[in-house]
């Protein structure tokens, strides 16, 4: 049997049939009932002319039937696309533009966004809709070529497999620069070096219960899938209602007996604020793990005291390296809750490299530039390489490699860091616009380029403060009016709310006669995130004297913010 990832649940359902692998609510669904039910999806999307390569949206909730769809997606030789189904249209239409791709699979409240969709002109006729739910859909901008009640009908055997472990099995878009999201690319083999490397690691079996809290196109959410399926292990899904609120989320963690907690360290750090915790709670739990920015030491503190039977491990890495590429076994609860966590060393077959300007390796203590090497490398940006080669370089090391081998390849990660004597290393911050809040990872420039799509605005620019409270990092935003227009920051968040995600919406909002330039004429970032740090110190000194000027660094002309305002909420 090849090295494929829907490989493991045919696996698992020819040596423990009736084993539960996903569990949601008082839904639930055994292996033997997931390969049945992906089999027949696989073949209604194959009769539906799915070839191999073809790409498969899928516009859903967190569900057992997205998962579904992805495995559906996959037996069928195509790659699955999931899709933040509270997206804005505009963002998920480019993302079709891009994919170009001939199905969606569609459940749940998504028929206002589907309809709104296919009435473009650019995928009307061009796109079938699978409809999954077990409520009928009623639109008369599009009929779904199949519903759910249909996959009873299909053939359950298997389809012959021509995809080999190199090949896509998904692909993840993420925020991007110019305003178009970026799709990263993702191997069957990029997965499976992760997962095999941490199943040993970790210790996992089959009597392990994983939480599955993070939504499906975040790239956390493929090591709950498909490190669940590589065990033999139990999936439990955290209901949408419930992942934000601290009381429920803990009740959740006792009530499902999980083994294994893994989130964005933000979710952590709500817990702990709350105190929502007992003195040697969840039992069941071995192991709490984290990736995606970096959790504040006294949160860490809070959970490692409270539950002493647990191993705690730091996870790092950006998307395109393949859900994590370091890790770090936290040894003992920090004495200091000023500790820096380390992001520690390789996973497995992956390769961290600290280098200067110029690829070379820098000496330990040295802060530089962060680069990836190894199994989970990504094959580049979905049909865009450009990019792609921008990023990911041929490692200097190679030398008379080819430059197509991608294992002499190493990926910039943007990331600034710096190793230790040891060879751990520490995470720095972002060499660039980039930021991560909430674990999600976004594009100031992609904000930024929606901000300006609006008529009413002369300039804006959008900027990144650190702020605890809001994750790691507070979006803001400084605009201009055109022409004196009386234009608010309610009305440019409801522009922004047609275009972006909710989390990349900003949260403090200053509106300026003309935005500060540096002597080369260009926007002054830095006076900019001056004004906001002045503003989070004395707000109201701010608001009451608008018309001086906030003292900032280096030369050129003072803009004062006419006003400054908080959150919308």
């Amino acid at each position: 049997m090849k090295q494929l990832l829907q490989n493991w649940i045919t696996h698992q359902a020819e040596s423990r049939p009736d084993a539960r692998c996903i569990v949601f609510g008082n839904e639930s669904l055994t292996y033997a009932e997931l390969e049945k039910r992906s089999n027949q999806l696989a073949h209604l999307l194959r009769e539906g002319g799915c070839r191999k390569g073809d790409r498969v949206c899928i516009l859903m909730p967190k569900s057992p039937d997205a998962i579904l769809s992805m495995i559906g997606a996959l037996k069928a030789g195509c790659m699955h696309v999931p899709i933040d189904s509270a997206s804005p249209a505009a963002r998920v239409a480019r993302i079709l533009e891009s994919c170009q791709n001939r199905w969606i699979l569609a459940a749940g409240p998504v028929t206002p966004l589907l309809e709104e969709l296919l009435a473009d002109g650019r995928f009307r006729g061009n796109i079938s809709v699978g409809w999954l739910d077990s409520e009928r859909v009623e639109s008369k901008i599009f009929q779904p070529a199949f519903l759910r009640n249909d996959l009873q009908y299909a053939p359950a055997s298997s389809i012959p497999q021509e995809c080999e472990p190199g090949d896509p099995a998904h692909i993840l878009f993420t925020s991007g620069s110019t305003g178009t999201p970026k799709g990263v690319v993702i191997t069957h083999s990029n997965v499976i070096a992760f997962v095999t490397w941490a199943l040993e690691h970790f210790g996992i079996d089959h009597t392990d219960r994983f939480s599955g809290h993070t939504p499906f196109h975040f790239d956390l959410s493929t090591f709950d899938i498909f490190g669940t399926f590589a065990a033999g292990a139990e999936l439990h899904l955290v209901p949408p209602g419930v992942a934000l609120l601290p009381p429920k989320l803990v009740e959740f963690i006792r009530n499902s007996q999980l083994t294994q907690w893994f989130s964005v360290p933000s979710v952590l750090n709500y817990i702990a604020k709350f105190n929502a915790l007992r003195q040697d709670d969840f039992p069941s739990l071995r192991r709490v793990l984290w990736c995606g920015e970096i959790l504040p030491t006294p949160a860490l503190i809070y959970w490692m005291k409270h539950l002493p039977h647990v191993r705690f491990t730091n996870l790092y890495g950006p998307t395109e390296a393949t859900i994590a590429s370091s890790y770090y076994d936290v040894p003992a609860c920090p004495q200091n809750p000023q500790e820096e966590i380390p992001i520690g060393t390789a996973c497995g077959a992956e390769e961290l490299l600290v280098l200067d300007e110029d690829l070379d390796p820098l000496p330990p203590g040295h802060m530089g530039h962060l680069y990836i090497g190894g199994a989970g490398l990504s094959p580049g940006y979905w049909r865009d390489p450009e990019k792609t080669a921008g990023v990911f370089l041929p490692d200097p090391r190679a030398s008379g490699a080819p430059a197509s081998n991608k294992d002499s390849r190493l990926y910039r990660t943007g990331d600034l860091a710096w190793q230790d004597e040891s060879g751990c290393i520490y995470f720095v911050g972002r060499a660039d616009t980039q930021i991560k809040s909430r674990g999600y990872r976004i594009e100031l420039g992609e904000i930024e380029t929606a901000l300006n799509s609006c008529e009413a605005l002369q300039e804006g620019a959008v900027v990144a403060i650190q702020a605890e409270s809001f994750g790691g990092w507070m979006i803001c935003c400084a605009y201009v009016p055109r022409n004196g227009a009386a234009l608010t920051q309610g009305f440019l968040r409801k522009h922004l709310e047609k275009l972006v995600p909710a989390y990349m919406l900003p949260v403090r909002w200053m509106q300026y006669p003309a935005l500060p330039k540096n002597a080369n004429g260009k926007i002054d970032r830095p006076r900019l995130k001056d004004h906001f740090f002045a503003a989070e110190r004395e707000p109201a000194r701010l608001e009451a004297d608008s018309s001086s000027s906030l003292p900032s660094p280096g030369s050129g002309d003072q803009v004062a913010p006419k006003s400054v305002c908080d959150s919308l909420g």
